[in-house]
C-alpha cells in the first residue's frame, strides 16, 4: 500500500452502556468497572441483567423526533455517528456527498417493537400496529438513517456477519476507500440486543452468563470461572478517510487502517473451529495485508465473549499466529456483548489504545483459565509502546474478521 491510497481514522464516536460519547466510555473501560446491572425490561427472566444504555441519556442525545419512528439500534448509531463527524472536523454541508459512504454492521433485525406487533396480531387489533414497524426494524435502516442525516450520497450499506458485523464493516469501508470509490466512509456497528426475546434465546443456547455471579461480575473473559456473556447494546462509529483527502484539509488523524482479513470456518453453525483455524487465517490475512509481521502487532483487542469454548479457541488461534502473543484485553468485560455493534465499539477502543499508548484492563479476571496462555491486561491500565494493534471479532456461521490499525 502506498501513502497515496492509505486509509486514516479522523473521527470517533461511541454510544455505550458506559455513557454517551467517547470520553465517558474510554474512562469507564480504563477504570475496568463493569456496566452490567439488573434490567427492568428483563425482570422475571432466567438472566435478568444486561449492559443497557441509559434511556434518558439516549433520548436526550438522539432527540425527540427520532423516538417515534426509529428503534434503539438506529438511535445508537445516529448518536455515535454525529459525534464522529464532529470529532473529524467535517461539515456535511460542505462535503461532496457523492464521495461519502456509510457501512454499518448490524447483526440482526431489531426486536424493540416486534413483541407488541405480535401481541396486536394475536388480539386481532391490526390497526394497533404502527406504520413505522417495517422501516424501524430492518437492519439496513441504521446505515440509511445515518446516510440521510449527514447527506452521504455514496454507497450506503448494512453488513451482517453476526457478532463479527462491526469489524467486517470497518474492513469493507477501508476497501471502498482503497478502491477509489469513496473519500470518506462512516463505519462501525450498532445493535440493541437487550430484549426479552434476545435474552431468552441466548440463555436457551447456554451462551449467557448465569446467576452464579452478581451482574457486575458476570462478564469475566478468560477467567477460569466464566459462564457466558452479558447481553449489551451500543454503537461504535469511525470516520475513515483517504489519507490524501485528510491531509488536504489538515485533519487530525488517530491511526491508519492498514490491514483487513475475513474468513469463514466452514465448520459449525454456532461453534467455532476447535483449533481456531478461521480466526488464525483472518489474523494472518490482515497482518499480511498490512505488510507486517506478527511481531509488529503490539496489542490485540480480543473478541473474548466470556464463553467457555470461544475464549479457549481464540487463545489457541492467537498462540498459533504469534507464538507468544502481545498483551490482550477484553472490552466486553466492561461493556458486555453488543453483538453486531461489538466490533465497531472495539475498533474505536483499539484506536484509542494506539492513540494513548494505553491498554485498558480486563474486568473480573480473578484467575486466568490454565488452558489460556495469554498476557491478559487486568486490574489497571497498562502503558505500552505500540505501533500497531489488531481488533478481532467472530460470529455464528463461522464468521471471522480482523482489522489492523497503525500509528499515523
Amino acid at each position: 500500500m502506498t501513502l497515496a491510497d492509505s486509509v486514516v481514522v479522523t473521527g470517533l464516536g461511541l454510544t455505550t452502556p458506559a455513557g454517551i460519547g467517547v470520553e465517558a466510555t474510554w474512562r469507564r473501560v480504563c477504570d475496568g468497572i463493569s456496566t452490567a446491572a439488573l434490567d427492568p425490561e428483563l425482570a422475571g427472566l432466567p438472566v435478568p441483567y444486561s449492559c443497557r444504555v441509559d434511556d434518558d441519556a439516549l433520548a436526550a442525545a438522539a432527540g425527540p423526533r427520532l423516538a417515534w419512528r426509529t428503534d434503539r439500534f438506529i438511535q445508537l448509531a445516529l448518536t455515535a455517528a454525529r459525534e464522529a463527524v464532529v470529532d473529524a472536523g467535517l461539515d456535511p454541508s460542505e462535503w461532496d456527498g457523492t464521495r461519502v459512504g456509510v457501512v454499518l454492521g448490524v447483526g440482526g433485525s431489531s426486536q424493540d417493537l416486534m413483541m407488541g406487533v405480535y401481541d396486536a396480531i394475536s388480539a386481532v387489533k391490526y390497526k394497533a400496529v404502527t406504520p413505522t414497524a417495517v422501516p424501524r426494524s430492518q437492519p439496513n435502516m441504521a446505515a440509511g438513517e445515518v446516510g440521510r442525516a449527514v447527506g452521504a450520497l455514496g454507497p450506503t450499506l448494512a453488513l451482517s456477519t453476526a457478532c463479527a458485523s462491526g469489524t467486517t464493516a470497518v474492513g469493507t469501508a477501508a476497501l471502498m476507500i482503497r478502491s477509489g470509490l469513496c473519500d470518506i466512509v462512516l463505519t462501525g456497528g450498532s445493535e440493541s440486543a437487550c430484549s426479552r426475546v434476545g435474552s431468552i434465546s441466548f440463555w436457551r443456547m447456554g451462551a449467557l452468563a448465569g446467576r452464579r455471579f452478581e451482574p457486575a461480575s458476570a462478564s469475566r473473559p478468560f477467567d477460569v470461572n466464566r459462564e457466558g456473556f452479558v447481553l449489551a447494546e451500543g454503537a461504535g462509529i469511525l470516520v475513515l478517510e483517504r489519507a490524501e483527502h485528510a491531509r488536504a484539509r489538515r485533519a487530525r488523524t488517530y491511526a491508519r487502517v492498514t490491514g483487513y482479513g475475513a474468513t469463514g470456518d466452514g465448520h459449525h453453525h454456532t461453534a467455532p473451529h476447535p483449533r481456531g483455524e478461521g480466526t488464525e487465517r483472518a489474523f494472518r490475512t490482515a497482518i499480511g495485508d498490512a505488510g507486517l509481521h506478527p511481531r509488529d502487532i503490539g496489542h490485540v483487542n480480543a473478541h473474548a465473549t466470556s464463553t467457555v469454548l470461544n475464549d479457549r479457541v481464540e487463545a489457541t488461534a492467537l498462540r498459533a499466529v504469534f507464538g507468544t502473543p502481545p498483551p490482550v484485553t477484553a472490552t466486553k468485560s466492561v461493556l458486555g456483548h453488543a453483538l453486531g455493534g461489538a466490533g465497531g465499539i472495539e475498533a474505536v477502543c483499539s484506536v484509542l489504545s494506539l492513540h494513548h499508548q494505553v491498554i485498558p484492563p480486563t474486568a473480573n479476571l480473578d484467575q486466568l483459565d490454565p488452558e489460556i496462555d495469554l498476557d491478559v491486561v487486568r486490574k489497571t491500565p497498562r502503558s505500552h509502546r505500540m505501533s500497531a494493534v489488531a481488533s478481532n471479532s467472530s460470529g455464528f456461521g463461522g464468521q471471522n474478521a480482523v482489522v489492523i490499525f497503525e500509528v499515523p
